[in-house]
């Protein structure tokens, strides 16, 4: 039976935590604080093979919003299916990036801001992706990383047997957006 998403709230749970220590930048905690070690062996991965904090930055946002996703849905990750996979992909391409307050205005009121609900998939005027969460390429970025992070699992004998994430199957005018 399909999962009805329009109905799924992802709280904000966990966070990507800088840690001030240059071999392990970052550390993704779930809700309780705790590191969330599959992501942990990862991360320390990407820094052994030379990826510049940044991208271990990067890299980490991605996972929470995955974690995040399965958390919602009481599904562990090493238990994810291509189904949940799926679901996310679609869950990203229709849900709105968290407004937060900036930390210099934190009542919202930065010059500029916008005080009305603003579409976060399509600009009204010109049609095209707003470039926040849901935007194809952003999509697209989401899934390359957790592929690559299903990929590292299963060579280490550490995940799942399959990965959610299989490579795409793009026709030849897509690959270039």
């Amino acid at each position: 039976m399909p999962r009805n998403l329009t109905l799924l709230v992802v709280p904000l749970l966990g966070s990507l935590e800088a840690t001030g220590d240059l071999f392990v930048p970052y550390r993704l905690v779930d809700g309780g604080g705790v590191a969330v070690e599959p992501v942990a062996v990862f991360l320390a991965e990407l820094a052994a093979c030379g990826r510049p904090a940044t991208t271990q930055r990067s890299y980490g946002m991605d996972l929470l919003r995955w974690f995040r996703f399965l958390w919602a849905l009481g599904v562990g990750w090493d238990q994810a299916t291509r189904v949940e996979a799926r679901d996310f992909c679609r869950w990203l391409a229709v849900v709105a990036k968290p407004k937060r307050p900036h930390w210099r205005y934190p009542a919202g009121d930065a010059p500029g801001a916008r005080k009305e609900h603003v579409s976060a998939v399509v600009n009204e005027v010109t049609g095209n992706d707003r470039g926040g969460t849901g935007t194809r390429r952003r999509r697209r970025l989401t899934a390359s990383v957790l592929r690559g992070f299903y990929d590292f699992h299963l060579e280490a004998g550490t995940g799942p047997m399959v990965n959610p994430f299989p490579l795409p199957r793009l026709s030849p005018l897509e690959q270039d957006d």
